[in-house]
């Protein structure tokens, strides 16, 4: 299928023009301000389907609204009826089309022109008016608070939040990708004269604020946001996107001794700690037990021997394990247990904790296996 997407390198533009090929389509003429108009005839003549994205928001000067809201529009629809082509076409608007402003008006005026193409031609028109879209790529300090707040907060730069109470009905943009690339096969979702990505959050801007601002903290405590709620895991990606690419790595305290070493590196409340152990050929480690924590040992490089006692009793449970064969193994609350090199290199081992480690509540004994 040939698919038409103008404003192909806006924000929503880049992110579709992505979606479409990771959906296999792979013919896609991309259309954009700063590509020769003269293409935009072959384009018309040939489309299948056209994502209709280009369009001004917040331009220098007001007249650009008509311009690309309104003119581009007709211009679009005039070489598609010049060549007699009645592809769909799905027309990103906006929910300020209900608002009395000149970007409103000329969202609305846009919408006005292609539901009386639709009428004269029988072409079918998907109109969707967007709320606020929040995702990678979005630019900073244009038309998304979200947008400038990951950037700001990523590149230590302070937050003006107007008004904090202020609730905002958000999508994300691969929610809105997706509903797009459903409507190439008839599977849009549709409300009255409108459609609609039926996937949304609402929240007001001061816990938006307050959200992304804890996503710096817990990079620097090593903890992971709940990825439980979908927004946060939504805006804790769309946070991770904008920080300074030289900023991307977190140099971690290792516990260093003879034996080798210990690092923690992922804490959460939900689901407990992640630790790398690296131990030194012929060391053992552990020799302890704990009354509520428990843990996984799963042994990635070397060869060694994890032995577990329940401390009620004096038979030894043994595991060889080895990088060369995966396997996790469990210890349960209440079994002394220790992991021993049995190899000639270091033996690295991913600990897993239900809990994180508390110094004032270690939960941790000491006893010989």
């Amino acid at each position: 299928m040939k698919i038409l997407v103008t404003g192909a390198k806006g924000f929503i533009g880049k992110n579709l023009v992505a979606g479409l090929k990771n959906h296999n389509y792979t013919d896609i003429m991309e259309y954009d301000k700063d590509v020769d108009v003269a293409l935009l005839d072959g384009y018309c003549r040939k489309a299948e389907f056209i994502f209709h994205l280009a369009g001004a928001n917040r331009p220098v000067d007001e007249k650009e609204y008509i311009e690309s809201n309104i003119d581009f529009t007709k211009e679009l629809l005039n070489t598609l009826k010049r060549y007699q082509n009645t592809c769909p076409i799905l027309y990103s608007s906006s929910i300020q089309a209900l608002l009395d402003n000149q970007y409103g008006r000329s969202k609305k005026a846009g919408e006005d022109v292609l539901f009386h193409y639709s009428e004269v031609t029988g072409t079918k028109v998907f109109v969707y008016r967007f709320p606020n879209i929040f995702g990678k790529w979005c630019k900073p300090n244009y038309n998304s608070a979200v947008a400038t707040f990951c950037n700001n907060v990523a590149h230590n730069l302070p937050l003006t939040v107007k008004d904090p109470n202020l609730v905002m009905k958000l999508v994300y943009i691969d929610d809105l990708v997706e509903e797009l690339i459903r409507a190439i096969s008839g599977e849009a979702h549709k409300s009255g004269n409108y459609y609609e990505v039926p996937v949304f959050h609402t929240i007001t801007v001061g816990k938006i604020a307050d959200l992304i601002m804890s996503f710096r903290s817990s990079r620097e405590e090593l903890a992971i946001p709940d990825m439980s709620n979908a927004l946060t895991k939504k805006l804790y990606s769309t946070y991770l996107s904008y920080l300074p690419e030289h900023d991307l790595s977190n140099e971690l305290k290792m516990n260093i001794d003879h034996r080798g070493s210990f690092t923690e590196f992922i804490k959460q409340t939900e689901i407990g700690q992640l630790s790398v152990n690296i131990s030194k050929p012929g060391i053992i480690k552990g020799n302890h037990w704990h009354n509520t924590k428990n843990e996984k040992f799963l042994v990635v490089s070397g060869n060694g021997i994890i032995r577990l006692r329940k401390i009620t009793s004096d038979e030894t449970v043994t595991y060889y394990v080895s990088g060369e064969k995966l396997e996790l193994v469990d210890i349960p609350a209440g079994y002394t247990h220790n992991i021993e090199n049995l190899g000639d290199t270091d033996m690295v081992t991913i600990i897993w904790a239900n809990e994180s480690f508390n110094k004032n509540q270690p939960d941790t004994y000491l006893m010989e296996v």
